[in-house]
């Protein structure tokens, strides 16, 4: 997006600050670059556009850009008037590479407070050419509904409208979208007043997400006359309501801006927005105007991956600190009026909870205690577990008794190993002869036991289990299936993940949300680190089983999940993004976090990847198949098979494996192919 310092009916002039900028671009790798409305002659000439030599100006200046273009390996989006057959269009002239792809005149001219364009010029539903011949080129598409698909990336398709067309209640790039377009290009003027700004943002984001398109939309700058107006040169790029970039607002200088599109992200989102689809049938006829002419520059898609557009990490967690706020606030009301709602509903009184010392009961156990205070009823009403067993430590076992303490809650202690030794000699497992044999088995038998008594109490106190498991954990599999974790009365966590989760925690924290002291433990929390505690330390030390290790980090397996579950990219996509936001520490914005910046390298994203792809896809769908309910909470997705996610228990997932495998095993292999 340019937006070049002008003047006034200087046409020579203003085609110099164009191919300038153009050169600019072309050194950015950029493929397409933008220019305001008019930006040949400039907006604000009003009864000078009815002049002969403004006119021939403009023409000759766009010959002097359309023969610099040649050498020019991208798209050119220009202004112009433009006189034919006797009438006179404010237009967009795309050019590329010495040729003019396509001519698209001005669909809706505003005549209102100080907008007069119908003095001047004819809107497009006068012109009756569908080309027109033009600087020595014939049969040059002419007309409003012409879409431009590049050859080499065939999901740029990109629609042109100027100005006003996006002001209106139906504009013309919304048929465009239902077309195909998944570029939206406003090429505008637009004066400033006061407020305007914020407005224009609003039509530009509401339009790029309702369409499920890239918005750009560039407005004429410094050098305007500013007889009765002024001009603050805002350019915005918009994919699906995000805003990529934007310019600086009343520049004196001459502005471009970059960002790239991820078109994979557009095509996904309206493959999965079926009403998309559907809207197509309500316009059939306006979207079967539309033609789509293709162009190519001779450039590979694959000749330039590095990426320059910031990826967030942790995609569940914003960046800004004030977004991250009220995110945090979004999702702990979302999850306490879900428990709220069950409790109301069942007409309990008594929540039943298992407290690990961990993290994710931790956060349950907060979202109970704000339930209980919402329904007026005693924190004393939270019947709150604690139940050691073989791997137990001392310090999760503190944390938990003094946050239960802390939040006022009713504690149970329950030793679950004598419980468990009979299973184990029921069963003939060989640790109840005094083997060490610390398998799955060992394992499942604690988690199902905790579960089990928890359900039982519930029975007895007339109460609700509430679950802790989280959305990292359900897509991973990381949970005793049935009579386990896996399973409760009602979940709060299931459709948070684990980094989401942290922040959360970290969140309550720091407003001291349920009182300093309850803080003070929670802060002791997240220092520990993610473990199941089922498997104990050798010779009766102490040991932290660290679920990490096991599983991946989940720092990167929650960013392969939302780019897995949200878009459905292949794996070479995710590993690629994953390690553009990974790779170097110090690249991009960090929320606050304790402790080190984590960094990944190509061949550790490449093996926890396949960790996750087998996991998610082959082994965990039967465990999803048959959850809890739990409240949605967040756009990345839920694993619920009545809410977001429907799979068969029993599918491969070789199609993942066969992409993954195309991933380089190396950061010296995987460079050279940058």
């Amino acid at each position: 997006m340019a937006i070049p310092v002008g003047k006034v009916a200087d046409p020579f002039y203003n085609i110099e600050q164009i191919i300038e900028l153009s050169k600019k671009a072309v050194q950015n790798k950029s493929m397409l670059v933008v220019f305001p409305e008019l930006s040949i002659s400039s907006y604000s000439c009003e009864d000078l556009f009815h002049q002969s030599a403004l006119l021939d100006s403009s023409l000759k200046a766009l010959a002097k850009l359309l023969e610099a273009s040649v050498s020019f390996p991208l798209l050119l989006l220009v202004g112009l008037p433009l006189q034919v057959n006797q009438l006179l269009f404010n237009c967009a002239a795309l050019l590329c590479q010495g040729k003019i792809l396509g001519i698209i005149p001005k669909s809706y001219l505003p005549n209102y407070r100080e907008f007069y364009e119908p003095r001047q010029f004819s809107q497009a539903s006068f012109a009756t050419e569908k080309s027109i011949d033009l600087l020595g080129q014939s049969e040059i598409p002419f007309g409003t509904n012409l879409i431009f698909q590049w050859e080499e990336q065939p999901l740029f398709k990109m629609a042109v409208e100027i100005c006003e067309d996006l002001w209106v209640p139906l504009p013309p790039s919304s048929f465009a979208a239902l077309a195909g377009a998944t570029i939206l290009v406003n090429l505008s003027a637009s004066n400033v007043t006061i407020g305007k700004s914020d407005y224009r943002k609003l039509l530009v984001a509401s339009q790029s997400g309702r369409c499920i398109a890239a918005y750009l939309y560039s407005a004429a700058g410094f050098g305007e006359s500013t007889t009765d107006l002024a001009w603050d040169g805002e350019g915005l790029i918009y994919e699906n309501g995000t805003k990529l970039a934007e310019t600086q607002r009343f520049s004196y200088e001459s502005q471009i801006i970059f960002a790239e599109i991820d078109l994979d992200r557009l095509q996904a989102d309206r493959m999965r927005q079926n009403s998309f689809g559907q809207t197509k049938l309500e316009f059939r006829n306006e979207i079967e105007a539309f033609k789509t002419l293709s162009f190519s520059l001779g450039r590979e898609k694959d000749s330039f991956l590095c990426l320059e557009r910031e990826l967030e990490r942790f995609p569940y967690v914003p960046t800004d600190p004030l977004t991250r706020d009220q995110r945090c606030q979004e999702v702990f009301s979302i999850q306490t009026q879900g428990l709220v709602q069950r409790l109301r509903a069942t007409g309990i009184s008594k929540v039943v909870i298992g407290v690990s010392g961990g993290l994710d009961s931790a956060h349950a156990l907060i979202i109970c205690a704000k339930a209980m205070d919402i329904l007026r009823l005693p924190r004393k009403n939270i019947v709150a577990c604690t139940m050691p067993g073989f791997a137990t430590t001392k310090k999760t076992l503190e944390q938990a008794r003094k946050l239960i303490e802390a939040i006022g809650a009713q504690e149970y202690f329950i030793d679950i190993r004598p419980s468990c030794l009979q299973l184990f000699k029921d069963i003939g497992h060989p640790f109840a002869q005094g083997q060490k044999l610390y398998d799955i088995t060992f394992e499942n038998v604690q988690a199902g036991e905790r579960t089990n008594h928890l359900f039982r109490l519930a029975n007895l106190v007339k109460g609700l289990v509430v679950g802790t498991s989280d959305l990292s954990e359900l897509a991973l599999g990381w949970s005793t299936y049935g009579v386990g974790d896996h399973m409760a009365h009602y979940h709060v966590n299931a459709s948070v993940p684990k980094t989401l989760i942290k922040f959360l925690v970290r969140w309550v924290s720091k407003k001291e949300e349920l009182g300093q002291q309850v803080s003070i433990v929670l802060n002791e929390v997240l220092d520990t680190i993610v473990s199941p505690e089922l498997i104990p330390g050798e010779d009766g030390q102490e040991f932290l089983q660290s679920s990490e290790k096991e599983i991946g980090p989940y720092n990167l397996q929650d960013f392969h999940l939302y780019y897995t579950l949200r878009y459905g990219y292949l794996p070479t996509k995710t590993a690629f993004l994953a390690w553009t936001a990974w790779h170097d520490p110090n690249r991009g914005h960090w929320p606050e976090i304790e402790g080190n910046k984590e960094a990944y390298r190509i061949d550790q994203i490449k093996h926890w990847l396949k960790v996750f792809l087998d996991r998610f896809f082959r082994m965990s769908q039967f465990k999803r198949s048959c959850i809890a309910n739990a409240p949605k909470v967040g756009s990345g997705g839920s694993l619920s098979p009545r809410s977001d996610y429907r799979a068969p228990s029993d599918s491969s997932s070789l199609p993942w494996l066969k992409d993954w495998e195309r991933i380089p095993d190396s950061e010296e292999s995987f460079l050279n192919k940058l």
